[in-house]
């Protein structure tokens, strides 16, 4: 909380922008992707479970319950007038990102990337994201009790930009979809081709791009109202 008389400084209006898009495209993306889960009606699932491993879906709905906290917590963490003027929200809102979010929800999906009914290039794709997601915010996490709070906000950005790889993949899905058609049409093959190509163009452009915001100048980085 804020003790002194000091103006509050605003955040950019092209952060405010940008922040307000980014929360319109998570609330639009969970309005169509939790629907069919909150009934527990293994029947509307979109991804079909496994009837040979029981666990498949109930740990299925547990990772998007728990990833559902994460993209809404993540929201807020990326908010630098948070950040600034209320350190103490800032603090709880990411705890609750790690623990009730990311750690629960990258444990969980280790049971079901790796018997994915959606092929095996779609398995690996995903199990290597939940291990990457695990560990940068493993890592953001230790730099924050270490005290090493610039190298945190760089593990956290990189942690960030994996949970939003889920809604990007439903852009690159369809620009996949897009472009096989024009080569042929679609028929199950492609449909899953393009779904595994979508995976691993989500997370491994999120990164480049989390990659690409580190390396720029800190002054650029200052400009833009994000740290």
């Amino acid at each position: 909380m804020r003790t002194d008389s000091s103006p509050v400084r605003r955040d950019p209006r092209r952060v405010r922008i940008g922040l307000g898009v980014f929360a319109v495209v998570v609330l639009v993306f969970l309005a169509f992707s939790l629907p069919p889960y909150l009934g527990l009606d293994p029947a509307r699932s979109r991804i079909t479970p496994r009837p040979d491993y029981p666990l498949h879906y109930p740990l299925l709905v547990a990772h998007i319950g728990f990833g559902t906290i994460a993209l809404v917590t993540a929201v807020l963490q990326i908010w630098p007038w948070l950040r600034r003027t209320h350190p103490t929200a800032h603090r709880w809102v990411g705890r609750v990102y790690l623990f009730g979010g990311v750690f629960p929800g990258g444990i969980v999906v280790l049971g079901v990337s790796p018997v994915s009914t959606t092929g095996l290039a779609s398995a690996a794709g995903n199990t290597i994201l939940a291990l990457l997601w695990l560990g940068t915010a493993w890592a953001g996490w230790r730099a924050a009790r270490e005290r090493r709070f610039a190298d945190h906000r760089r593990w956290m950005i990189r942690s960030v930009a994996l949970t939003f790889s889920i809604v990007v993949n439903r852009v690159w899905i369809g620009v996949y979809l897009g472009l096989f058609a024009l080569a042929s049409p679609l028929d199950d093959a492609t449909v899953l081709a393009a779904g595994a190509a979508s995976v691993w163009s989500s997370w491994i452009v999120n990164l480049l791009v989390a990659e690409w915001w580190l390396l720029r100048p800190k002054r650029a980085r200052a400009r833009s109202g994000v740290a």
